[in-house]
């Protein structure tokens, strides 16, 4: 990605996008994704090309009043952590910076590769998924 490409991310994660955790199953522990939301499927078929992720349709259920909305996933950890390095740099919203950096910075220390969490990690696992969400 080059770098003016990084800075127009960041700046659509800014306005348009969130940082966050989520399970993907219910008896998992949360991994890192963000979500960008538009009514304009060019501009995130246009991220997806440069980040990946699952381009997504919501559901109108007043088509005369409403646009069609349309939201880009991204939940690769590969994906995530590579794009949150790259823009995190030009995040401008103090709230989704702190959240890139506490990801890139604590996420890889609390996560076992195979998914196996012995007591310590496990400790630390929760203690980062709290420390998360009081940002």
């Amino acid at each position: 990605m080059e770098c003016w490409e990084e800075a127009y991310i960041a700046g659509i994660i800014d306005g348009e996008g969130s940082i966050s955790l989520t399970k993907m199953h219910e008896n998992e522990h949360r991994r890192p994704y963000i979500s960008i939301a538009s009514t304009d499927k060019e501009l995130l078929v246009y991220i997806q090309s440069l980040v990946g992720g699952q381009l997504n349709t919501k559901k109108n259920y007043n088509p005369n009043r409403h646009k069609d909305s349309f939201t880009l996933n991204i939940k690769k950890k590969e994906s995530v952590i590579l794009t949150l390095k790259q823009i995190s740099p030009f995040l401008r919203v103090n709230k989704k910076r702190n959240r890139a950096l506490w990801i890139l910075e604590n996420y890889e220390k609390c996560t076992p590769r195979n998914g196996k969490y012995n007591k310590e990690l496990l400790k630390k696992k929760i203690a980062f998924e709290e420390s998360f969400f009081q940002i």
